[in-house]
């Protein structure tokens, strides 16, 4: 079989575009919202149990999802768990009720909490450590890219049909993503499509105290005992509320504060999350520039990691704010610099993890990152109707700012085997 030059990118783009639909199809449901809640009768608190029971279930299975994918492979563990979310997706056409919503929303969440772990797990194995950061980064823009198509996309079916259409829709993409995975990709070792020199280049840029013996399994509880899971996974907890606020809550903010007909949903609210595709795609070209010029790979890191959170300072003024065009434009800032310190967050977990550790650690990350999605989302369903989303924006501002702090003070990268790394990679 004939090789492909730089196929590496080739495997980073395949998985973006599978995380395109994962969020596209998570997306959907924030976006047919104002729909569903007129025409079934569903109140916004019950809503916000809808949206908190994906919450949970994607929480609860990010760890299960890594272990999962860690321990039966790649190829193979995420195949699976596009199937079940493409048909979850699809049967909330099936129902009219929260409860059911509910229940089609917690299957879909467990096994949509596979994406991370997988993508970053990805530009772990495929990827030397100098291109990791940008490797993650392009896979980490199918997530708001998702999200922004999800808008025109899923208004139109809504127009066209009905909001049950709309899922049956996305939920057939996730099908179709499950079958072009499991066909096209293989790891590195096992692809014929690779050439040997790009196999060396590849093996020759990674940190060789992170490869481990074939028989070592993975731990759990060797994870949850090293300080950088911790300043990872606290970090991620008090980054990701923003990201559930963008996509479950902006299109009712936009409705009930700044007056948006469905027509104008579909208009605008797709920009926070083209911002937010630059700010992944900002995030490992800052590292790598400043990793270039001096500062360690994982310094490198957490200084992008701190540009974003001083970015998402800018948020706050949404509560303020009387023009709509101007907060359209704060909430797509903030969809920017969550992108590019999320991505930073995650692509951690593949510079200080080992190989067979990496899907879990990321997953186990997530469950953090997720459980600060739940609460804040609980707290925006009962008491938005009382005190508005702006207190939300204010507090929004500042998580990052102070995830920032954790993350200086929990990570140590292995200044040894670092040195080593970065003499070989001279």
């Amino acid at each position: 079989m004939k090789t492909v030059r730089k196929f590496r990118w080739c495997m980073i783009l395949l998985i973006c575009a599978i995380t395109i639909i994962n969020y596209l199809d998570r997306t959907a449901l924030g976006v047919a919202a104002p729909t569903i809640l007129e025409t079934t009768g569903i109140t916004k608190e019950q809503y916000s149990w809808v949206v908190s029971a994906f919450q949970l279930a994607y929480t609860i299975g990010q760890p299960i999802m890594g272990f999962f994918i860690d321990t039966i492979g790649l190829r193979l563990g995420f195949a699976i768990c596009a199937i079940v979310w493409g048909l979850a997706t699809m049967g909330h056409a099936l129902t009219g009720t929260w409860q059911g919503l509910a229940f089609m929303r917690s299957i879909m969440g467990f096994s949509e909490a596979s994406a991370i772990p997988a993508g970053i797990k990805t530009a772990s194995i495929w990827f030397p450590a100098k291109e990791r950061g940008i490797a993650s980064g392009i896979f980490n823009m199918g997530t708001s890219f998702g999200a922004m198509l999800a808008p025109p996309l899923i208004a139109w079916c809504i127009l066209f049909q009905g909001w049950q259409f709309a899922f049956v829709v996305s939920g057939s993409l996730a099908l179709i993503a499950a079958l072009a995975w499991f066909t096209f990709y293989r790891d590195p070792k096992d692809s014929k499509m690779l050439s040997a020199e790009e196999r060396a280049y590849i093996e020759a840029g990674q940190e060789k105290y992170l490869n481990i013996d074939k028989k070592e399994k993975v731990s759990i509880s060797s994870i949850l005992s090293q300080r950088n899971f911790w300043g990872i996974g606290i970090a991620r907890f008090l980054a990701d509320p923003a990201w559930g606020t963008i996509n479950f809550w902006v299109p009712i903010f936009f409705v009930e504060t700044l007056h948006f007909s469905l027509k104008e949903i579909a208009m605008f609210v797709w920009l926070p999350f083209l911002m937010a595709d630059l700010g992944c795609l900002a995030s490992g070209f800052v590292a790598k520039f400043l990793n270039d010029r001096g500062f360690s790979l994982i310094r490198s890191r957490l200084i992008t990691f701190s540009i974003g959170a001083v970015l998402m300072m800018t948020i706050g003024f949404v509560s303020i704010v009387q023009n709509p065009y101007l907060a359209v434009f704060l909430v797509s800032l903030g969809g920017f610099s969550h992108q590019l310190l999320s991505t930073v967050a995650s692509t951690l977990g593949g510079d200080l993890f080992k190989k067979n550790q990496v899907a879990t650690a990321v997953g186990m990350a997530g469950a953090c990152a997720w459980t600060g999605q739940l609460i804040f989302n609980l707290f925006i369903g009962a008491f938005v109707g009382i005190i508005g989303f702006g207190p939300f924006f204010i507090a929004l501002a500042f998580f990052d700012v102070i995830g920032a702090v954790v993350l200086w003070i929990f990570i140590r990268e292995n200044k040894i085997e670092n040195s080593n790394f970065q003499l070989e990679r001279n």
